[in-house]
């Protein structure tokens, strides 16, 4: 009973942690303006959506333009550079 609790617990905690680094999930859907190996751009309204894409893109069917897609997308950083920030006014320099 004790082995089934500690693998229950285990199990619990890695999914949580899964779901938590996942990043939050967007989509954009209209008629396809162009598409290449690397990207796909989506007219929405009057807006130009280009959404890159690599070999892991998961696509039912053969994309062209003019078709009508629902692009499914997140936004992870590829870099963060910090800078200092500013000092704030009225701090006290001795």
């Amino acid at each position: 009973m004790r082995r089934q609790a500690l693998f229950l617990a285990i199990a619990l905690s890695l999914s949580t942690a899964a779901f938590a680094a996942d990043a939050k999930s967007y989509q954009v859907t209209g008629p396809v303006v162009s598409v290449t190996n690397d990207a796909i751009t989506v007219m929405k309204g009057k807006e130009k959506w280009e959404i890159g894409k690599d070999a892991a893109t998961k696509t039912s069917g053969e994309v062209k333009e003019g078709d009508k897609v629902t692009v499914m997308y997140r936004m992870t950083a590829t870099s963060i550079e910090a800078k200092a920030g500013a000092a704030k006014k009225g701090a006290k320099s001795k």
